[in-house]
């Protein structure tokens, strides 16, 4: 295929995902929602960092992790969002309108996913920096000290930055994942359920099964606590996966779901 007939296809692409972008910013209620994803993930973890004590030395807590608390929460509101974009389209028959403008049903979600991708991970940005901000602030005051162990949080320190820039991507994934399953199933409830169900479903069963080794694949396959591995800054010897291959986890996950969503898009009709 020549450049040339590439040409038109990246430039609907383009005009597609600006369509998709002034919808999104002119709906007053995803704007609420992302604002909701910053302050419930900021005031969370705060919350987590403000009540941790560590009153003498190697208490066996991870500040990181502690400090990033709200990301479990404020997941949530990532996947809410991500549902909306499509479920709202189906919701109103809407959608038909954007699939006569775009016959090209994989341009549209892949579209919808640069901007769910692009909102989510500016909130979660913030959310993030707001959530290390909080724990730098409040966790000496309750014993994380050097005296006990634990440096100030920060940035330049390399695990920290790993577990913070991993928890946006978490975010991010969450948020395509819900993308995904939306798409295929056509119902922002359904889609709620079927995502909140998937992200829960692999810690409930860590505590209802007694094997040892089960629950460590458990951990291993299931998308939240797979993911939620590369916050982990202490103890990495004992974690059931690595932080990365973690995160890698719950991205094959997000491709799996976007993969059935933009086959049943462009298999069935609107």
């Amino acid at each position: 295929m020549s450049a040339g007939s590439l040409r038109p296809s990246a430039g609907s692409l383009r005009r597609t995902v600006h369509a998709e972008w002034t919808k999104l910013r002119t709906d007053a209620g995803h704007l609420w929602l992302l604002l909701g994803l910053v302050a419930v993930t900021a005031a969370v973890s705060a919350a987590a960092a403000a009540t941790a004590r560590c009153p003498t030395g190697g208490c066996g807590q991870d500040p990181v992790r502690l400090s990033l608390t709200g990301v479990t929460p404020g997941q949530t509101i990532a996947a809410i969002v991500a549902v909306l974009v499509v479920g709202h389209e189906y919701g109103t028959g809407l959608i038909h309108t954007t699939l006569a403008a775009v016959p090209r049903r994989t341009t549209v979600l892949a579209a919808k996913a640069a901007v769910v991708s692009g909102t989510v991970f500016a909130a979660g940005t913030v959310a993030v920096l707001a959530s290390v901000l909080a724990g730098r602030s409040l966790l000496p005051g309750n014993g994380f000290t050097p005296a006990h162990g634990y440096a100030a949080l920060s940035l330049t320190d390399g695990p920290t930055l790993r577990a913070a820039a991993g928890s946006v991507l978490y975010l991010v994934l969450v948020a395509l994942l819900a993308l995904g399953i939306c798409t295929a199933v056509r119902d922002t409830a359904v889609a709620m359920g079927v995502v909140l169900g998937l992200l829960y479903l692999f810690p409930l069963l860590s505590h209802v099964v007694t094997d040892p080794g089960l629950r460590r694949h458990l951990a291993q396959i299931g998308p939240m606590p797979a993911g939620l591995a590369v916050q982990a800054t202490t103890d990495l010897r004992h974690l059931p996966i690595g932080p990365w291959a973690g995160l890698g986890v719950l991205a094959l996950w997000a491709a799996g779901a976007l993969l059935v969503g933009g086959t049943v898009l462009r298999l069935r009709d609107a």
